[in-house]
């Protein structure tokens, strides 16, 4: 036998749905909002040499000082800290590209922190384009197969569609619909 919902009782459920949704945000905003202070935290550090000294460590970079190597440290965390919040709280359907951002500045953060060459950020985009290959068709038919069953169209049309030869312009106006 089916119990009727008691009134309260879905009241305080939806409160505390409500609740934790606030704090959840809450705690969102105040990581997007502490991203300038982590992001000035690079005055923090030594701007005279390249080794960084203090009574609990010692630590040397082949930057030219401490300072330079902390600035394009957090160049390379903040977007990519601020990159993957977005990715995780995005509900749109075509979240799934800002990998392509996400994985730039983490393999550009990789090739910092391994320090293995001075030619930073140059060779980041051949470890992209595998990935590219594979993200941006997939994305894009996403869209198409969305698209398709929002209008209503069936395969034959859409074939049709894309067979039609239309100008640089109607195929780009075709691309933001």
């Amino acid at each position: 036998m089916n119990k009727p919902h008691n009134k309260s009782t879905t009241n305080l459920n939806r409160q505390s749905t409500g609740r934790r949704s606030l704090v959840i945000g809450g705690l969102i905003v105040i990581a997007i909002a502490i991203t300038p202070f982590i992001f000035y935290s690079y005055k923090s550090f030594p701007d005279n040499s390249q080794i960084w000294e203090t009574s609990l460590f010692s630590l040397s970079t082949e930057f030219p000082n401490w300072f330079s190597y902390s600035w394009y440290l957090v160049g390379k965390i903040v977007p990519l800290y601020l990159l993957l919040f977005w990715f995780f709280t995005c509900r749109h359907w075509w979240h799934w590209i800002i990998l392509v951002p996400i994985a730039m500045y983490a393999f550009q953060l990789w090739g910092l922190l391994r320090e293995s060459s001075g030619n930073y950020d140059e060779l980041e985009i051949y470890y992209l384009i595998p990935l590219m290959m594979f993200l941006v068709p997939a994305v894009y038919l996403i869209r198409a197969k969305l698209f398709s069953k929002i209008r209503g169209n069936d395969l034959e049309s859409f074939e049709a569609e894309l067979l039609e030869k239309k100008s640089f312009w109607g195929q780009l106006k075709d691309l933001f619909q």
